[in-house]
């Protein structure tokens, strides 16, 4: 019987909704488990390799000196994190699991030997860093001249999906100091942000899910 590591990457690999390339990837990385809350990566450290997400979600987050902290992306299956260090040089971020998640470590000479054979996948890589450096400006332009309900607004609306009767819904359980996170303001503030809007009928948040009820204020 083979182990259920190795399960879960031919499930994975079997799986036509995961991009292609990153498939034929997974097969030549050492696949990982990962309890919640595992530091993955701390920011500054160096190293040179690819984290392929095959179970799973990682967040990628900054923190200040006073433990202030902000939430650059999520990632799920199927996607990648840990190509800004392939160069040798320090991390740009730190990663922790929000849940229980399984990754393939693809080391830089391998990754170089396969993009030899699949250059393709250079491109996806090279897309890959200049969406993640589009929205690194972008966090540090909504920070620098977008207020923090104007930054809860849009991420809001980031993670919410439309519905069949109009409304939009956030399926993810996210708690509010999560929301601060990635909006980068307090949770006290998002508390009390999100407090008004239930009370004026905008939101509806149920179990943790929040849902849009109608197009929210341009102030608050």
């Amino acid at each position: 019987m083979k182990p259920a590591i190795d399960t879960l990457t031919e499930t994975f690999c079997s799986d036509n909704s995961m991009p292609e390339l990153v498939r034929e990837l997974v097969p030549l990385g050492e696949v990982r488990r990962y309890r919640k809350g595992t530091i993955l990566i701390h920011e500054a450290d160096t190293g040179d390799t690819l984290f392929v997400v095959v179970d799973g979600r990682v967040k990628v987050f900054c923190t200040d000196d006073n433990d202030k902290e902000i939430t650059f992306d999520v990632i799920g299956p199927g996607d990648y994190f840990g190509e800004m260090a392939l160069d040798g040089g320090a991390r740009s971020a730190s990663v922790v699991t929000m849940e229980a998640t399984a990754c393939a470590l693809v080391t830089r000479k391998t990754l170089l030997a396969f993009i030899a054979t699949r250059p393709e996948f250079a491109l996806d890589l090279l897309s890959k860093v200049i969406r993640r450096a589009r929205m690194a400006t972008n966090s540090a332009r909504n920070l620098a001249f977008v207020d923090v309900y104007g930054r809860l607004v849009q991420c809001l609306q980031g993670l919410a999906t439309p519905q069949a009767d109009g409304t939009l819904l956030i399926a993810e359980r996210i708690t509010h100091q999560e929301i601060a996170s990635r909006a980068g303001c307090s949770r006290e503030m998002v508390s009390r942000i999100l407090k008004d809007l239930e009370t004026g009928g905008y939101v509806r948040v149920d179990k943790r899910q929040i849902t849009l009820l109608q197009a929210l204020p341009a102030r608050w």
